[in-house]
């Protein structure tokens, strides 16, 4: 039995030691994943489009074969603009069907993985199943106009833009990417989310300001009228001050 609080012990493993993943293994490899791709979820607001015509997911199937309706793709995050929030304007999505919705993404995000970088990058001619891989689905069937992929070990991202049939990578200044078509920027934001302070990838508006999470807006909302009654107390103290004054020196400060 492994004593734990013996120092001469065998330093066992740590969390960077045992990957919760390992290639070829399916499914979502850590609870970054997740909760990476819900800042992104949060934060697209494309200034171009009214809110109820933008919808977005995390994780979710992206069915795109009509011909063979049991393949699909699933995203770590997707953002579509030009279709209802809302599935027949009154309903949450259970998936995202090309052929229904007749919209494609105008943007993917993944973020790399052991079992999935190969995949992301174009590096891999099909699946292990012979479907086609997430690359060729997005770049030569769906035709996504931008696909972002998110590498958390190194803290950077690539973006590629679909210039006639294949992706071509963009160059990334400052660690943002504007989108002009969306009116919405993507990039690198060094902060706290979730109570872990880091780089996320997050969007922007045309201001050059990370666009808030509603928790952030709560936030800043509480933090504004803080500030605005600390700004009243302060005021009253100083006419507090001055009427004392006026009185020490013999003059009612109502006479004047």
């Amino acid at each position: 039995m492994v004593n734990l609080s013996d120092p001469r012990q065998k330093t066992l493993p740590t969390m960077y030691d045992l990957p919760s993943e390992e290639v070829g293994e399916p499914g979502l490899p850590d609870q970054f994943h997740p909760v990476q791709a819900e800042l992104l979820r949060l934060t697209f607001v494309p200034g171009n489009y009214d809110r109820d015509r933008v919808f977005s997911a995390m994780d979710m199937n992206v069915y795109y074969d009509e011909n063979n309706t049991r393949r699909y793709k699933r995203p770590d995050w997707f953002g579509v603009v030009g279709v209802p929030r809302l599935y027949e304007e009154r309903e949450l999505r259970l998936s995202y069907v090309i052929w229904q919705e007749k919209v494609k993404p105008a943007i993917v995000v993944e973020l790399l993985s052991p079992s999935t970088q190969a995949q992301d990058l174009g590096q891999v001619e099909s699946d292990p199943d012979g479907h086609p891989t997430k690359w060729e689905v997005y770049e030569q069937i769906l035709k996504v106009p931008y696909y972002v992929v998110y590498n958390r070990q190194d803290s950077q991202f690539r973006a590629f833009h679909l210039e006639g049939d294949r992706y071509r990578e963009l160059k990334i200044g400052d660690r943002r990417l504007w989108i002009e078509e969306l009116g919405l920027g993507v990039g690198l934001w060094k902060g706290n989310h979730e109570g872990v302070d880091r780089f996320w990838l997050r969007f922007y508006d045309r201001a050059l300001n990370w666009i808030p999470t509603p928790t952030e807006q709560m936030e800043r909302a509480h933090q504004e009228k803080e500030r605005e009654r600390q700004e009243k107390e302060r005021a009253q103290q100083r006419l507090k001050d001055l009427e004392a004054f006026l009185r020490s020196r013999n003059i009612d400060p109502n006479d004047i």
